[in-house]
């Protein structure tokens, strides 16, 4: 029976993906899913994380639902797949009603084996009438660190999750999928989502290919350009903390005559589509972006991530960072730091506030925001090595000195 599952696993994996072999620990993931184990996955941005659920979708008798909070990843993953030929679909706030409804007709019918949905229509009833009628096989829980309180990105929403779960007649599998997780985030995740005897696999963390690179400028946007001129024709996203920043980035490279593109989540859709197309296209080599840009984007050239403010955690940074060099090639991840980014971030912690979470839980959260903000900010601070600091972070053991970043090679 093995043998039958491993002949069936790769004649999929070569006609559906292309691919011959899979990459480090991804047969390890879809081993475990498809053996109907609830599944705890670490795997750094890059490794091939996605194919680790759709080809289990294939392999098994229901459909999957994929729980993810970005649009972004929604729309690039649906329209993949369905190139592909693997009928897929997704529910969320971009479509309008009248598509909502063909979808659960479509549902109905047995049309789709994949549905990617946002955690806050699980639990709507209308939703629930149709999804219910339908044999789950697993449930997919992407970016599962949102439902941690310890998580960089925790989102309330995502408690929906488990009610979701407890209104289906049968449990399907749930594997859960992170590219950043401490071991207390980890806990959390496999405690919330009521993991029932979780394998965890953990990847290393370690990307080879990447230069990390911290910089203080006097003025952040001239050293940008120069950073712009010196890396010209080659894929770079430029990751700015607010709107406000990613406009006024965005309008002085135009007067400069630097084509870029924008993204941030107060455009239009069409907007955001239409700019996302013609960068993953290279229509313009720069997008200027918020953290709303680049999950789930599969753009393996990127070649340069630019950081132009402190991320406001060490798991923000290294996500992001990790969407450069996907294709094995070198890639540069440089962060443009000033102390202003430290009241930046505060600010931006402090205004934040969390819809039904008590005034006691609220402040365990604030107060481990700052806690990331401080370890962050040590990394920019640190004559250390920075691929160290970062693989320490996250409890992986790493040599002193890397030779491959900025402290190491003596420009801090």
């Amino acid at each position: 029976m093995e043998d039958i599952i491993n002949k069936s696993k790769y004649r999929l994996l070569k006609a559906y993906f292309g691919h011959d072999n899979f990459k480090g620990g991804q047969e390890e993931v879809i081993d475990s899913i498809i053996n109907g184990t609830d599944t705890l996955t670490v795997m750094p941005t890059g490794s091939g994380k996605s194919l680790c659920f759709q080809l289990p979708a294939l392999m098994m008798s229901g459909i999957t639902i994929v729980v993810s909070p970005l649009i972004a990843l929604m729309y690039e993953q649906v329209s993949y797949l369905n190139e592909i030929g693997i009928r897929a679909v997704y529910i969320n706030s971009s479509l309008e009603w009248t598509e909502i409804e063909e979808i659960f007709v479509n549902i109905a019918s047995g049309m789709y084996k994949m549905i990617y949905v946002a955690p806050e229509r699980l639990i709507q009833e209308k939703f629930l009438s149709q999804i219910t009628k339908v044999d789950i096989s697993v449930l997919v829980v992407d970016e599962a660190h949102c439902i941690s309180q310890w998580g960089n990105d925790f989102r309330p929403d995502y408690g929906k999750i488990t009610e979701f779960v407890d209104k289906l007649e049968n449990r399907p599998v749930i594997a859960a999928f992170t590219a950043t997780a401490t071991k207390p985030v980890r806990e959390d995740i496999i405690s919330s989502l009521q993991l029932r005897n979780c394998t965890e696999i953990i990847m290393g963390f370690d990307r080879k290919n990447l230069y990390f690179e911290v910089l203080n400028p006097l003025d952040k946007f001239i050293k940008l350009c120069d950073i712009i001129e010196s890396n010209v024709s080659k894929p770079m996203i430029v990751y700015c903390l607010t709107r406000a920043t990613v406009e006024d980035v965005y309008d002085r490279l135009t007067k400069k005559g630097i084509l870029a593109s924008k993204y941030h989540a107060g455009m239009s859709p069409d907007e955001r589509k239409i700019n996302q197309n013609d960068f993953q296209s290279c229509i313009t080599n720069i997008m200027i972006a918020t953290n709303a840009y680049g999950m789930g984007i599969d753009k393996p050239d990127i070649a340069v991530i630019v950081h132009y403010n402190m991320p406001k955690s060490i798991e923000n940074y290294y996500q992001e960072a990790g969407r450069a060099g996907r294709n094995g090639c070198e890639s540069r991840c440089i962060i443009l730091y000033s102390t202003s980014d430290i009241r930046l971030n505060s600010y931006l912690i402090d205004k934040n506030s969390y819809n039904n979470v008590s005034r006691e839980k609220k402040n365990r959260i604030k107060k481990e925001s700052y806690n990331r903000l401080s370890a962050i900010n040590h990394y920019c601070m640190t004559s250390e090595c920075l691929r160290k600091t970062l693989l320490n972070y996250f409890d992986e053991k790493s040599a002193d000195s890397c030779g491959k970043c900025s402290n190491c090679l003596k420009k801090f």
